[in-house]
């Protein structure tokens, strides 16, 4: 009997070792698999720090690019105003090219011919030629307002003469011409104005 006593205990501890090392070997798993789970963890921590950084490397490398594209917009506008204001006549003065080269061969005939009438002839041809081209191409207009009552905004005084044949002041000689460049006064004309005479 103290046989089979000693057999139970035997097998209660062989049992009770048997559920010690399967509960041991248990844990020994759920451990590796924490230790599995944490590595898997860490490496998708990694990866992600990974893609972040690759991330944050292409959005430098795009700040970079756009700094750069703007600042060569910057010089391109600059330099496009810069020429804007230095060819800006350019037009203008290609269109007096010609008279001038017409100005040059009425000098060149005058001298050749000493005839004053010749040159006169020339001069007025190349006034009108350069005139049109003003009119035509850029909007400029002479006025020479003479007999007309005086304008302040388009005439300047330069002096002032009492005639009792006017009843209001009115333009009786143009020194200079007045121009007018679409629609704006660019040089008044200089104008003598003969005023009503005052009674005594």
């Amino acid at each position: 009997m103290a046989k089979n006593k000693d057999k139970g205990r035997k097998h209660m501890a062989e049992e009770e070792k048997k559920e010690v090392a399967e509960e041991a070997h248990v844990e020994e798993q759920a451990a590796g698999q924490e230790a599995t789970e944490e590595v898997s963890c860490e490496e998708q921590l990694r990866s992600r720090i990974k893609e972040l950084e690759d991330e944050v490397a292409d959005m430098k490398d795009r700040l970079l690019r756009d700094a750069a594209d703007t600042e060569n917009y910057r010089k391109r506008l600059r330099l496009d105003k810069e020429n804007a204001v230095k060819y800006a006549n350019e037009s203008i003065i290609k269109d007096l090219l010609d008279p001038l080269d017409n100005f040059s061969r009425a000098i060149e005939a005058a001298e050749k011919t000493k005839d004053f009438e010749t040159m006169r002839q020339g001069v007025i041809m190349v006034q009108d030629q350069i005139l049109t081209l003003l009119r035509r191409n850029w909007g400029l207009e002479p006025f020479s307002p003479e007999g007309m009552p005086f304008d302040p905004a388009k005439m300047e005084a330069c002096m002032m003469q009492e005639d009792d044949k006017v009843e209001t002041e009115t333009v009786s000689q143009v020194f200079m011409k007045g121009y007018i460049l679409n629609g704006k006064v660019i040089r008044p004309a200089k104008v003598v104005v003969a005023k009503p005479k005052k009674d005594n």
